[in-house]
This record gives C-alpha cells, sequence and structure tokens, in this order.
C-alpha cells in the first residue's frame, strides 16, 4: 500500500495534451486493483492524493480501484459536460455540476468518484450524493459501477461508451435500463451523441446550438 501512495502523491494533476493530438492513437486509462482493501486503507489513500484529479478511487467489497484516466478519457468527460451544460442553459434546465465529487458510506462500505455528477434544482442545502452520476468507459475490466453507485443511492447513473450514451434509473433498490432519462426525459441522447463526434470541442457545442435553434 506504502508504493500506492507514493505514486499518488507523485501522479501530476495536469492531464492536458497538446490539441494537435490525435485521440485515437492515444493510450486508454490505466487501472490498478487492490484487493483486501479496507475501508481505511480508501480514506487513507483519498487523503493522501487530496485534491489532485487522478488516481479515481472506486472501493467495494474489499476491492479498492485506483482509475489513472487516459487523455482521450478526459477528452471525452470534458466534452460532455459542456454538451449538457450548453443544452441546459439553451433549453431552460436549473441544473448544477459537482465535478467529481467524492461520494462514499462507510456504513454501505462504498466510495466512487463519477466522471462528471449533476443536481437539479432546487438543491439540498447539504446534499449527500448528486441526482446523475455519468461515467466514462473507455477500459474493459473495471469494478461494476452500478453496484457501487446502488448502494450510495444515485437516483441515474449514465455510462459513455463507444459513442453511445446509456441512462440507468433507480428503481426500488436495482438499476433499470432506460432509453432516455427520467429526470431530464426532454434530452436527445442522439443529438448528444451525434455532437460528440465533432472534431473539436468548439465544434460540438456549435453543432449542438445549430440542432437546438433549427428546433424551435
Amino acid at each position: 500500500m506504502a508504493a500506492i501512495a507514493e505514486r499518488i502523491a507523485d501522479t501530476p494533476a495536469d492531464g492536458s495534451a497538446p490539441a494537435t493530438v490525435d485521440r485515437a492513437e492515444q493510450p486508454d486509462d490505466q487501472i490498478v486493483q487492490l484487493a483486501q482493501a479496507d475501508w481505511s486503507d480508501y480514506e487513507r489513500l483519498l487523503e493522501i492524493r487530496g485534491e489532485s484529479a487522478s488516481p479515481r478511487l472506486t472501493f467495494i467489497d474489499g476491492v479498492l480501484e485506483l482509475m489513472t484516466p487516459s487523455w482521450n478519457h478526459d477528452w471525452d468527460k470534458t466534452t460532455l459536460a459542456r454538451l449538457l451544460e450548453t443544452w441546459a442553459i439553451e433549453v431552460g434546465v436549473a441544473m448544477d455540476g459537482a465535478g467529481s465529487w467524492t461520494i462514499k458510506s462507510k456504513l454501505a462500505k462504498r466510495g466512487a468518484e463519477p466522471d462528471e455528477c449533476y443536481l437539479l434544482e432546487p438543491i439540498a442545502k447539504e446534499p449527500s450524493r448528486p441526482d446523475i452520476a455519468i461515467e466514462v468507459v473507455r477500459t474493459s475490466g473495471g469494478l461494476n459501477k452500478l453496484e457501487v453507485y446502488r448502494a450510495l443511492e444515485v437516483p441515474e447513473v449514465w455510462f459513455w461508451q463507444h459513442g453511445r450514451l446509456q441512462f440507468y434509473g433507480l428503481e426500488g433498490d436495482q438499476y433499470q435500463h432506460r432509453e432516455r432519462s427520467r429526470l431530464l426525459p426532454q434530452l436527445d441522447p442522439a443529438l448528444i451523441e451525434a455532437c460528440m463526434g465533432a472534431p473539436t470541442q468548439t465544434e460540438a457545442i456549435r453543432q449542438l446550438r445549430q440542432s437546438l435553434g433549427a428546433e424551435r
């Protein structure tokens, strides 16, 4: 565990890359899983990492996962966030972003850090969880994030994977796959998916605004 802690302390927060880099040629995420970890290990690594952007930590059933996102990963999550926030402004939806908020429960022994997450207004004074958690999936073999979020009682989890946006809503104590978000039913996933294919984030937002303007 000490070796992992040293790696966390040395991880640079800036994962930027030149705008001219071809995203298709970039390496994918690096994932390390530590078995037989306990809650104190998880909290210790959170403390050591501090405000650094990586690695992102997930804890479930005694397994601690450390994920260092690739440039591709963070490009996708940032583009998606910018599109969603632009969409919300354009259509008049009140929602607040909370970034990679560390959501955890000592009682449930679960902890997660979504790529992005959102709360819909009105917002409680001290919210314990987001309304929507978003995960970008680029590398197989990670933990079951739905099981983590289920115990944390996050109402909706969205996955961006293979160019598609997938929605899971919590019904009772299980997630159900949905064609659209129940919390934001007016959001057309096909429109977001099309804009995500743009070569730059500026172009993605321009395409979104053009499409929304044409619909009015």
